[in-house]
């Protein structure tokens, strides 16, 4: 069955740390939590609650139950909020397990989406031969979307987002991942922090560029050896999920399929987008049942 789900939440959020263009209309706590806090856990939701409970009250409405998030070595707020256990914790209809991304010894931050997949997968051996859903922790993907991966009749898959739908600054967008499609909709590249002639390049045949935000169908077995053998990224010094993606598709040709989909994904990077968040979670999720 396809109802697992792995939330990356690992990172140290050094965006989030750096000071805000202006703090007008957010409450100090909110300021304080993202000096303090993983971006996931931010208290951008109604009563407070943290931005990922709204990723997982998604997830859960769509049918995921299995969840395995990503946590970094210097926090506990996740733990505290989700449960302490290491596996099998309980949170309305979910169960959640804990995969650990520790900092290597003379780093300063983890090694990358990639390694920290490459965790969940190593706790989560029983998932062999098995598909599962992996996604970030600061973006609120929508049921439509995580319906998609988890309904996928391909066994690799992304949700392959139309860029003028995104929601965001022109400025902005430019900066996202562009995907690169064959005539049938299978990926053939991802193509992060693309030119312009980059961007051009890769429109479809109706001027649509696609855009991942890194949510992907994944097969078990398929992506380990990819996870396993990732090199550093040569400038970034990280280990890229998207290049584990491109990696494995070089060893499967035509088995990730890119599900196109026209709509807005929150986006929660840095202080300046908490109450644009905010406001939107208070508008779309006013009467949600947790």
């Amino acid at each position: 069955m396809a109802e697992k789900l792995v939330i990356l939440a690992g990172g140290i959020s050094s965006r989030m740390r750096k000071p805000p263009k202006s703090t007008a209309g957010v409450d100090r706590k909110l300021m304080e939590d993202a000096e303090h806090k993983p971006k996931s856990m931010i208290g951008v939701g109604t009563a407070g609650r943290p931005f990922m409970d709204y990723l997982l009250i998604n997830a859960r409405e769509v049918g995921y139950r299995d969840v395995v998030i990503v946590v970094g070595e210097k926090d506990e707020s996740i733990r505290n909020h989700y449960g302490t256990k290491d596996r099998d914790n309980a949170f309305y209809g979910l169960t959640i397990s804990y995969a650990l991304q520790t900092i290597p010894r003379g780093r300063s931050r983890p090694l990358g989406t990639a390694d920290a997949l490459l965790c969940a997968l190593q706790l989560r051996q029983d998932w062999k031969g098995q598909t599962f859903t992996v996604c970030n922790s600061d973006n609120l993907y929508s049921r439509e979307a995580l319906r998609l991966m988890m309904e996928s009749p391909y066994p690799n898959a992304l949700v392959d987002y139309d860029q003028s739908a995104l929601g965001f600054q022109q400025s902005r967008v430019e900066k996202f991942a562009v995907t690169k499609k064959d005539d049938d909709g299978y990926l053939i590249d991802i193509i992060e922090k693309p030119t312009p002639e980059q961007i051009d390049s890769v429109k479809d045949r109706a001027g649509t560029i696609g855009v991942s935000m890194n949510i992907f169908r994944l097969n078990y077995d398929m992506i380990l050896p990819c996870l396993e053998r990732i090199p550093l990224h040569p400038d970034r010094q990280e280990k890229e999920l998207p290049t584990a993606v491109i990696m494995m598709i070089r060893d499967h040709p035509r088995s990730c399929y890119a599900h196109p989909l026209k709509e807005h994904v929150p986006d929660l990077t840095s202080r300046d987008d908490i109450a644009v968040v905010q406001a939107y979670l208070e508008r779309e999720f006013k009467n949600i049942s947790f």
